[in-house]
């Protein structure tokens, strides 16, 4: 196949983690097969595709052809085979580039060797295609460090230990699981198509094949009529499981998403913030027994600072909680505000005194245009995110 700069191209899907922020996107199946969690507006709509072995590759070399073509513009400017500022800059600011030209420029300079597979579920493959084509990867773009995807529980269920030693063996070694819950009446009123068992089954071969798990919960989920119930069996699935990440997501259910007819319907009753952080703290204290590491790693998250690792960081994580659930309500709302405008990350941003005075006018402000109707409108920053 013949490329050039502006017409060089391969497919990419429309999301990835943020913890995969800096790495090379490639789509190895179209959109979701699964597609009906109604807390997901993701793939709706978009039929499942699962991508050929020879669009895959072709995809592959396409990469390869950008990293000679950007290691042949470094050596015209004098660098021998590294992608500088110098080579970037003419790429970014150069017409005759495409997006996933530039895209692939951004990942060569950063240098982390990272790939995120796109999309929701890569693992659906079958084995003897997905080593494939991690091995073709791997083959034609060297340095590769890491090699991430999402998938199901119901999925990862299915494959045998052997079958994922082979995937991490070629090149797979990180998994992202939608865990949600562990809660099973949670899980099916969601629609989420994995039981608790499978979360457990999925989870424990991941960590038996040697692979780094990831496992996002989603606190709220449950609403007010489950909200211990959440928490609790949340708790129980992961500590059979012991993975090595535990990734908080708070639910934000903005009307796109079918959650949002549930709650219109009075079917759903959502938690307040502070009601969501009473639950992550019954959540945290339930862990009992592993070694993972918890983030609050997404600006749905109030607490930011509620990450460490079990068990040694277990108190001050409880700690950063009771800090906050102690404040008086009117220092509680102007952390909210700041939280969910993007102004404040912390708890310790309170005491900035320049922060908190901007904090204080825009209280004002806001209360005098919604007429004090400040809740609406946190929630309605909240909602920006997703």
């Amino acid at each position: 196949m013949t490329y050039n700069q502006a017409t060089v191209t391969f497919e990419q899907g429309p999301i990835r983690p943020p913890s995969e922020a800096q790495s090379l996107l490639l789509r190895f199946t179209r959109n979701c097969p699964w597609n009906q969690c109604t807390f997901c507006p993701i793939y709706k709509k978009q039929p499942f595709s699962r991508r050929s072995l020879g669009e895959i590759t072709r995809d592959i070399d396409a990469v390869r052809f950008i990293i000679d073509d950007l290691e042949a513009l470094a050596a015209r400017l004098g660098s021998i085979g590294a992608v500088t500022p110098e080579v970037l800059n003419v790429v970014l600011t150069s017409p005759g580039y495409s997006a996933c030209y530039r895209h692939v420029a951004i990942w060569h300079l950063q240098g982390r060797g990272t790939v995120f597979l796109q999309d929701a579920n890569s693992l659906v493959m079958r084995t003897r295609d997905l080593v494939a084509a991690l091995r073709y990867l791997q083959e034609k773009v060297p340095g590769i460090q890491r090699i991430t995807s999402y998938a199901r529980s119901s999925t990862m269920a299915r494959k045998s230990v052997d079958e994922l030693k082979e995937i991490r063996e070629a090149g797979l070694n990180r998994i992202h699981i939608g865990l949600e819950s562990g809660s099973d009446r949670v899980l099916d009123f969601v629609r989420k198509g994995s039981s608790a068992r499978q979360h457990i089954e999925a989870g424990q071969k991941i960590m038996a094949a040697g692979m780094t798990l990831s496992e996002y919960i989603m606190p709220g989920l449950g609403g007010t009529a489950w909200s211990s119930e959440h928490a609790i069996e949340t708790a129980r699935v992961l500590n059979a499981i012991d993975p090595n990440f535990i990734r908080l997501r708070s639910v934000r259910v903005p009307p796109r998403r079918p959650l949002h007819q549930d709650v219109r319907a009075g079917r759903l009753e959502l938690l307040s913030d502070d009601q969501v952080v009473a639950e992550i703290r019954l959540l945290i204290e339930s862990l009992d027994g592993i070694h993972s590491t918890l983030t609050s790693d997404h600006i749905m998250n109030l607490l930011e600072d509620v990450t460490g690792r079990l068990p040694e960081d277990k108190d001050a994580m409880l700690a950063v909680i009771d800090r906050y659930l102690a404040l008086p309500a009117e220092e509680k709302l102007l952390f909210r505000l700041g939280r969910r405008g993007g102004a404040l990350s912390s708890l310790d941003d309170l005491n900035n005194p320049q922060l908190r005075q901007r904090l204080e006018l825009a209280m004002c402000d806001l209360a005098s245009q919604s007429r004090g109707d400040i809740e609406k409108l946190i929630n309605e920053l909240g909602d920006q995110y997703i």
